[in-house]
């Protein structure tokens, strides 16, 4: 194996985060940055837009998350709920990814023929990049897990931050120092997901 697959191995969902972080949010902007800058995406399309919050703003998006589920889970489950919100809190930042609509319309309109495919290559292109920003946060020693608290959030987030409308949110990427470790993780057999021709 390389240090490549090593570090895609170990990039695992870590769920008890800090902020015992050595990089300064300036650096960890710029390597989140390019992480996605460097992400394919369809026709070079660019379409993943990104959000990155640090200290009063990332906790204020877990405000906000908490404050919309609340009166959506039964009194009974929100003690358990709000723990696991708190854990996202405890990160040292978030990385909201929206995919800019405007772009793939335009697309659809300038490529008829493959209109039905971009808005599934807009995806594939979000979630590439989601990954790769994953794997460089890895790379530095920081953990991390993938939400989805879209759409419910949508237009709370837009307010808060002013976020244009063809920005459609796909995911919150939760970051922070390693203070726990992943769980076990299961394989399936590769003759199941696999095949090989020559």
């Amino acid at each position: 194996m390389t240090k490549f697959t090593d570090t895609l191995k170990n990039r695992r969902s870590i769920y008890a985060l800090g902020r015992n972080v050595k990089q300064t949010p300036e650096e960890l902007e710029a390597l989140i940055k390019e992480a996605i800058k460097q992400s394919p995406t369809d026709f070079n399309s660019q379409s993943t837009r990104a959000v990155i919050l640090f200290g009063n703003a990332h906790e204020t998006l877990w405000n906000i998350v908490e404050d919309t589920v609340k009166p959506l889970t039964p009194a009974e489950n929100f003690p358990r709920t709000q723990a696991k919100l708190k854990g996202f809190r405890d990160g040292f930042g978030t990385v909201m990814f929206f995919t800019d609509t405007d772009v793939v319309t335009e697309l659809q309109n300038q490529f008829i023929p493959y209109a039905d495919n971009f808005p599934g290559w807009a995806e594939q292109s979000n979630g590439i990049a989601n990954a790769n920003t994953w794997v460089a946060l890895e790379d530095q020693g920081l953990g991390a897990n993938l939400q989805h608290y879209n759409p419910i959030i949508d237009e709370a987030v837009a307010k808060e931050w002013n976020i244009p409308a063809n920005w459609k949110l796909r995911s919150q990427l939760v970051f922070g120092s390693k203070e726990g470790e992943a769980g076990e993780k299961e394989y399936m057999d590769d003759a199941e997901r696999f095949k090989t021709f020559k």
